[in-house]
C-alpha cells in the first residue's frame, strides 16, 4: 500500500491502530517488566502475575475508543488500572502507558482546570499506590519519571488543543473577512448599477421626451405651415443627438479600464441653459435664474444639479404641456438650492403623484450627498421640485458619467456673455 492509499484511508481507522498500538505496548511492555528473569537494581520478581491481571492495563488501553467523548472517565479508568497493577507488587512503567495518552485526551478536550485537576488527582494516587505496594518504593521506579511524563502529556495536549482553537479562529475570521469583502462588493455593484440606471433614465427620458414633442408638432403642421417642419425636425435632430451623445460617454466611461480612465467632463451652467433652451423649443416657454456668487462645486454636486433640472423639465415637457416652467439656481448658507416651478392649471398633477421612477431617482442622488429633496403640486397649480445640495459634499468622490460634449467649468462658473440668463 503507497503513501497516498494509507493517507486516504478513514479517520477512524487510523484511531483503530492508534489504540491497538496503546494497547499493544501497555500489555506487551507489562509483561516483559513482571518476566522473573529480569532483575532490576536488586530486585528479583518471583514469578508472573495471572493472566487475568493483565486486564489491569490491556481494558483502559482499549477503554481509549471512547477518549474524545468520554476522556476523563477513560483517564480515571487508566488510572485505577495502574494502581491495580501496583498493588499486585508489579512494575507499573507500561501500565502508565495509557494513563500518559488518557492525560493528553483530557488536556485536548477539556478545560485547562479540568485537565489540571485530573492530572494531579490521577498522579497523587498512582504515587500513593506505588510508594506503598509497589516494589520500587516512594522515590524508586516510575515514581521517579512518572511526574515529568505526565507534565509532559498534559502540556503537549494543552498546546494543540490551543493551536486548533487560534486556527479555528484563524479560519473564523477569514471567513468573516471574505463575507464582508464579498457583502461590500456585492453593495458596490448594486450601487453602480443603480448609479448606470439613474443616468440611462434621465438621459433617455429627457430625449425621447424632447423627440415626441416635437415629432408631435412636426406631424401637426405638416398640413397647416410646412415650413416650420424643418424647424420640429432640427429640433428632433439636437436632441436625438444630444441624447446618443450622453448614451456614448455612460457606455464610454463602462468600457474604461480603472487607472486608465480620463477626466470625466461635469456638467456646467451652459449645459443646463442647453436644457432649458431645448424645453423652450419644444414649446414650453423655460427660464433660467441663477445668483451671481461663483462658488465652485464638487463634480458629484454638480452633476446631481444637472440630472435634477432635466428630469424635472423632463417631466414638465410630458405631463404640463406648453405650462411656464422656471429654473432657478442659488447659494445659500453653503449649499445649492435648486427649484424647478412649472405653472400648470389649478388641480393638474403633472408629475402623477411623485412616486415615478424619475423623481425616486432625483431623491436617491440627493441622499447619497447628505441634501434633500421635495417635490410636489402647489396650492394654486403646477408643480414645484426642490433641492437642496451640500455645496462642499462629497469633495473627493469620483465623478459620475457625464454627458461628454458638456463644457467643464463648474456649475457656478461665471456664464458667457451670450448665455440667456437673468440674475434674481
Amino acid at each position: 500500500m503507497g503513501i497516498r492509499s494509507m493517507a486516504s484511508l478513514p479517520r477512524r481507522w487510523w484511531s483503530a491502530a492508534g489504540v491497538a498500538v496503546v494497547t499493544l505496548l501497555a500489555v506487551i511492555g507489562s509483561y516483559v517488566e513482571a518476566n522473573p528473569v529480569h532483575a532490576y537494581g536488586g530486585l528479583h520478581l518471583t514469578s508472573h502475575p495471572p493472566l487475568a491481571a493483565y486486564l489491569l492495563v490491556g481494558v483502559p488501553a482499549l477503554a481509549l475508543v471512547w477518549r474524545d467523548s468520554r476522556p476523563v472517565g477513560v483517564f480515571l479508568l487508566a488510572v485505577a488500572g495502574d494502581v491495580g497493577w501496583a498493588a499486585l507488587g508489579q512494575i507499573d512503567g507500561a501500565a502508565l502507558v495509557p494513563v500518559i495518552v488518557a492525560l493528553y485526551w483530557v488536556a485536548l478536550t477539556r478545560s485547562r482546570r479540568v485537565a489540571l485537576a485530573a492530572g494531579i488527582a490521577g498522579a497523587v494516587v498512582i504515587f500513593l499506590a506505588e510508594g506503598l505496594l509497589g516494589p520500587f518504593g516512594w522515590l524508586g521506579g516510575p515514581n521517579a519519571t512518572m511526574w515529568p511524563e505526565l507534565l509532559a502529556a498534559g502540556a503537549l495536549g494543552g498546546y494543540v488543543a490551543a493551536r486548533r482553537q487560534w486556527l479555528a479562529a484563524e479560519r473564523d475570521r477569514k471567513e468573516r473577512t471574505e463575507q464582508l469583502r464579498e457583502e461590500e462588493t456585492r453593495r458596490r455593484v448594486d450601487a453602480e448599477r443603480m448609479r448606470i440606471a439613474r443616468e440611462l433614465h434621465d438621459v433617455v427620458a429627457h430625449s425621447m421626451a424632447m423627440i415626441n414633442v416635437q415629432a408631435t408638432a412636426a406631424s401637426l403642421l405638416l398640413a397647416d405651415d410646412p415650413a416650420r417642419v424643418s424647424d420640429a425636425l432640427q429640433a428632433i435632430r439636437r436632441a436625438s443627438k444630444a441624447g446618443l451623445r450622453e448614451l456614448r460617454a455612460i457606455l464610454d466611461v463602462l468600457r474604461q479600464v480603472d487607472g486608465d480612465s480620463p477626466a470625466v467632463p461635469v456638467p456646467d451652467l451652459r449645459a443646463i441653459q442647453a436644457l432649458v433652451d431645448a424645453t423652450s423649443a419644444a414649446g414650453t416657454p423655460t427660464t433660467l435664474r441663477a445668483d451671481g456668487h461663483s462658488v465652485p462645486l464638487p463634480p458629484p454636486v454638480a452633476l446631481a444639479a444637472y440630472r435634477i433640472v432635466q428630469e424635472s423639465l423632463t417631466n414638465v415637457v410630458r405631463h404640463a404641456g406648453r405650462a411656464a416652467a422656471t429654473v432657478t439656481l442659488r447659494h445659500e448658507h453653503g449649499h445649492l438650492l435648486v427649484d424647478v416651478v412649472n405653472d400648470g392649471a389649478a388641480g393638474h398633477a403633472p408629475f402623477s403623484d411623485g412616486v415615478g421612477a424619475g423623481l425616486t431617482g432625483m431623491r436617491e442622488r440627493a441622499a447619497a450627498l447628505g441634501g434633500t429633496l421635495e417635490a410636489g403640486a402647489r396650492p394654486r397649480g403646477g408643480f414645484r421640485v426642490h433641492a437642496k445640495l451640500p455645496a462642499t459634499a462629497a469633495a473627493g468622490q469620483e465623478p459620475e458619467a457625464t454627458p461628454a460634449g458638456s463644457d467643464v467649468a463648474g456649475l457656478t462658473a461665471e456664464p458667457p456673455a451670450q448665455q440667456r440668463v437673468s440674475r434674481s
